[in-house]
């Protein structure tokens, strides 16, 4: 595991809270690490909650998304901004969820090398717009997605988790995040 989430130095609160020190122990147990970005928040538990329960809303969350579509949101966003630490992770859980290496590395390079149906392209399209030019999304881009079958509250999702990812690669870059080693193989 790679020991440095971040180029700052923070120290984790020590001893973590009973709660939070569950919550890295599911993630352990489940994905075999504890993610860096948890690890980078937990200079302050409040931040950390903060964070996850965003995260935890957003990603897993009750929604019409899929959780492919979710991540594939999450590389399409970290792509444009060229954030290195959810380009990797999030990378790896496309290639996990879709069980496509190719379709995983396509959209971390680029998401229109992808091959992608009329709706998965609608959507790549809009958060695309949302992180190049957010004040720039007209009617038109949302009724286009209508037109592939999202509802106004999809449209609201997709939207959100954009957001959450242009927020979050920013945080990653500015602190020099860094993704566990471990994501580098996964689902390859």
């Amino acid at each position: 595991m790679n020991d440095r989430p971040t180029a700052l130095d923070l120290p984790m609160v020590d001893p973590l809270p009973p709660e939070t020190q569950k919550y890295f122990d599911v993630c352990q147990d489940k994905l075999g690490i504890i993610p860096n970005v948890l690890q980078a928040y937990a200079f302050d538990v409040d931040k950390l909650n903060s964070f996850t329960a965003m995260y935890n809303d957003l990603m897993l969350g009750d929604s019409n998304l899929s959780k492919l579509e979710r991540e594939m949101i999450a590389v399409v966003v970290s792509s444009i901004n060229k954030c290195y630490y959810c380009l990797t992770a999030h990378g790896a859980a496309v290639r996990a969820l879709s069980g496509d290496p190719m379709l995983g590395e396509a959209l971390v390079m680029n998401w229109r090398a992808a091959r992608l149906d009329a709706r998965q392209s609608a959507m790549c399209l809009f958060a695309e717009k949302i992180t190049k030019a957010s004040a720039e999304v007209v009617e038109a881009d949302r009724q286009a997605l209508r037109d592939v079958g999202f509802s106004d509250r999809d449209i609201w999702d997709i939207a959100s988790v954009a957001a959450f990812f242009n927020m979050s690669n920013r945080v990653a870059s500015a602190t020099d995040m860094r993704p566990n080693d471990a994501y580098h193989a996964q689902a390859r």
